[in-house]
């Protein structure tokens, strides 16, 4: 049985997983959508109520029906670098991939459709309300006469985008900055704007989770003026290691369940009162950096996550899985 992992191929943290895959002899194949019909190619046949399918990647073939875990990381684009790309050859490609896949009895780490609802930040941040998680108050309006009532209310706030990342070549990260006392909002008409609490925080919190498995780390906040955005941070001081509270786990996994992900990176914020305020979960985060600088075994967990055996479990349409009795 085979791990597919469904990346780009700049994805260099997909590759200290792939090591560990390698090292337990588990057979892994790794797939970049964006090579449709050139060096990925795939066929699917359905006849006689029986359907037999086949991917084919940098030279290896694999039987759809013979995968055992599905990494859907960070793919690109389907036939994104086909010899004549085009909106429409993206459609069908995508299509037909994740339309063979989505019909496998395979785990998924994370499933499509789960991941794409995981990304809307409305979504996150009500979800984690209903778990239990603190929120800093937050307002997403194109309101300009909104926005200034908020800023009444809690002076101190910071801008971040709705998204995530800007859509550009290549992606720009858009970094969460500090709203000037002055700021009069006029521009928020030109497109919905989150406004956030800032919160004055000690430390960054990253807290990975592999399934049942949740690893944290922190960063102490040096200049707290400075350092709104922890990516863009001047501070070296390195992770470490730390201990989440039960009630804190105990909501991360109900987060995770309502979710139905099996891979989530959370990012909370601690302030001087030890309360970790929940930020974002990216459910396809980076976690190269944290193992580098903490030494926790985050490849390591998710090569075993998806090394599993997948007899006992079937997946559910959203995406999640459940025990066959």
């Amino acid at each position: 049985m085979t791990v597919l992992i469904v990346t780009n191929e700049e994805d260099v943290t997909a590759d200290m997983v792939v090591v560990h895959l390698n090292a337990s002899g588990v057979p892994v194949v790794r797939l970049d959508p964006a090579d449709l019909t050139g060096g990925v190619a795939l066929s699917g046949e359905y006849v006689h109520g029986a359907f037999r399918g086949h991917l084919s990647s940098a030279g290896r073939l694999v039987s759809i029906n013979g995968l055992r875990s599905i990494w859907m990381r960070r793919p690109g684009a389907a036939a994104a670098r086909a010899a004549t790309p085009s909106a429409w050859l993206t459609e069908e490609a995508g299509q037909a991939l994740y339309g063979m896949l989505r019909g496998c009895d395979v785990r998924w780490m994370n499933h499509p459709d789960a991941a794409r609802r995981a990304r809307y930040k409305p979504w996150q941040l009500r979800l984690a309300q209903r778990c239990g998680l603190p929120v800093p108050a937050t307002l997403i309006t194109s309101f300009p006469q909104a926005a200034r009532e908020f800023a009444e209310r809690y002076p101190d706030l910071v801008v971040k985008p709705v998204s995530g990342t800007h859509p550009q070549d290549p992606p720009r990260a858009v970094p969460t900055s500090r709203v000037a006392p002055d700021a009069d909002f006029s521009a928020v008409a030109l497109g919905p704007t989150l406004l956030q609490r800032r919160v004055d925080k000690r430390a960054d919190i990253r807290v990975t989770v592999v399934g049942d498995q949740l690893l944290a780390a922190a960063k102490v906040t040096t200049a707290a003026e400075a350092e709104v955005d922890v990516r863009f941070a001047t501070s070296d001081a390195p992770w470490y290691p730390v201990e989440v509270a039960p009630r804190v786990a105990e909501a991360v996994r109900g987060y995770m369940r309502e979710a139905e992900l099996a891979y989530g990176a959370f990012d909370f914020v601690e302030d001087a009162d030890g309360t970790w305020w929940f930020l974002e979960c990216n459910q396809s985060g980076q976690f190269g950096f944290i193992e580098v600088d903490t030494g926790q075994p985050i490849s390591l967990s998710i090569a075993e996550w998806l090394a599993r055996p997948a007899t006992g479990e079937q997946p559910h349409a959203n995406g999640a899985s459940a025990k066959v009795p």
